[in-house]
Formats: C-alpha cells, sequence, structure tokens
C-alpha cells in the first residue's frame, strides 16, 4: 500500500498566482463531473476537494504537495466541457488551463480522466491532441468503473483503445468505491516518477 500524505499549498485563480515550481507536478484532467473530486479525496486519502454533483466546481488550479515514495505536486484543474456557468467564466477556466499546460516547466504528467460509460468524447479527443502536440505525457485513467461489471471492463476499456487514445501506459480502470483500483493508480503514478522521469 503506498501512503500520501498531501498539503494545499496554492489556490490560483489567475496565471499570476502559480506558486513556484521545484517537485515534478502531475496534474489531474477531465470533463466536468466525471469524479475528480471524489478521486482527488480517496487518493490522498483525506477531504481535500469539495465534491458537488453540480458539474464545474472547481473553478481553480490547486496545488498540493504529495509526501510519497517519490514526492511529486499534484494538480487539481478545473473540468472542462459542461458546467453551469457563464460563458464568459468558462472561457477563463480555459484560459488558466492553459496557461499552466503550456507554461509549466514542472509538469511532468497529465492524468486524463474519463468516464468509463462514455468513453473519449470530443472535448476528451481535443484534450489528447492539444496534449499530444505539445509532447505532454499522459496517462489514461476512466473514472466510474464500478458502473460497469468487472468481468465487462477490459474488453470496454480495449474497445476504446481501439478507436485510438494517447496514454502513457495501459489505461486504468478506477472507482472510488474499490480501494484496489486506487492503489492501483497511485502504484501507476510513483511507476512514471520513477522510471520516466530519470
Amino acid at each position: 500500500m503506498i501512503t500520501w500524505k498531501a498539503l494545499l499549498r496554492c489556490t490560483a485563480y489567475r496565471i499570476q498566482q502559480f506558486p513556484a515550481g521545484s517537485l515534478p507536478e502531475v496534474a489531474l484532467a477531465g470533463r466536468s463531473n466525471v469524479g475528480k473530486s471524489s478521486l482527488l479525496n480517496k487518493l490522498a486519502g483525506q477531504k481535500l476537494a469539495r465534491v458537488s454533483s453540480e458539474p464545474g466546481m472547481t473553478r481553480s488550479v490547486n496545488f498540493f504537495d504529495v509526501q510519497a515514495p517519490h514526492p511529486f505536486t499534484l494538480v487539481d484543474l478545473p473540468g472542462f466541457g459542461y458546467a453551469s456557468r457563464s460563458k464568459d467564466e468558462r472561457k477563463g477556466w480555459a484560459s488558466l488551463v492553459e496557461g499552466y499546460i503550456e507554461r509549466r516547466g514542472t509538469l511532468a504528467l497529465v492524468v486524463h480522466l474519463v468516464d468509463i460509460r462514455h468513453g473519449l468524447l470530443d472535448k476528451d479527443r481535443e484534450l489528447q491532441e492539444w496534449l499530444k502536440a505539445l509532447d505532454v505525457p499522459m496517462q489514461v485513467v476512466f473514472t466510474k468503473a464500478d458502473k460497469i461489471a468487472k468481468t465487462k471492463r477490459k474488453s470496454v476499456i480495449m474497445k476504446y483503445v481501439e478507436t485510438g487514445l494517447y496514454s502513457w501506459n495501459l489505461p486504468l480502470a478506477c472507482s472510488v468505491d474499490e480501494p484496489a483500483t486506487i492503489e492501483a493508480l497511485k502504484a501507476q503514478i510513483d511507476l512514471y516518477l520513477t522510471t520516466a522521469l530519470k
């Protein structure tokens, strides 16, 4: 079991508020309502993010320093796609995320969260193509895996893989209600920090 201890370092609503980076950064990205906040809390073993059924609750970029076998900074990005906010506000979030992804020298990996029931939608494809063009490493994680029978998950994921996706390693299926899948994601992140950043 990999234990993480996370501490909020900074909440940024503007690019100018991003903290100086020293540790490698692992960013969580995904569509609104993909379960990002719930997953963040499970990974950290504590309540770091507010969980809501209303899409688009995360409106800032949040930086958490994580004590782990390989220390790093976990970065919680605002969700993209549908959100019950104004068009101008969503545009502001997009600029904030673009500023982080394109300018952050300490960004090591983007964990792309995708709802396993829907697969990669148009906005997910756009994110994939953008990060690939920027040569930013990405790991795909299918959330809400408990909504699909365990015996069917592998075939569902392979179907998505066959349609084409960008992922550092094979995508994982993850559920906040299944501790083993949370541990598998922690191990995957640790493996990336151990091997890819040498």
